[in-house]
């Protein structure tokens, strides 16, 4: 599992825009290491947000994404105070959430 994920959640004009910044190798698997060998292909492949425990947001990636990925989106209905849950999980089974509240 990777380190936490930055996620700024600030709401305006009755909308909420979210930034999530990921952590995550996203090894394509066409790289090769030093000794000439393929690096194994890892990525996240699945990611989901909700607000407030009602899913939001969904989308499912391929090993294209770039190291660390950047995510931002925007939901209506939103307001300070909610609550904002980021999960994903990638090509090896392995998964995160993290949360972050509505400023």
């Amino acid at each position: 599992m990777g380190d936490p994920m930055r996620i700024r959640a600030q709401a305006k004009d009755g909308n909420v825009l979210v930034r999530i910044l990921m952590s995550h190798e996203m090894e394509s698997g066409q790289r090769k290491d030093a000794s000439g060998k393929i690096v194994p292909a890892w990525w996240i492949q699945e990611v989901t947000a909700k607000l407030n425990d009602k899913q939001v947001f969904s989308c499912e990636w391929g090993p294209a994404v770039s190291k660390n990925p950047f995510l931002e989106f925007t939901v209506k209905g939103g307001k300070a105070g909610d609550k904002v849950s980021v999960s994903w999980k990638d090509s090896k089974g392995d998964t995160r959430t993290d949360e972050a509240t509505v400023s």
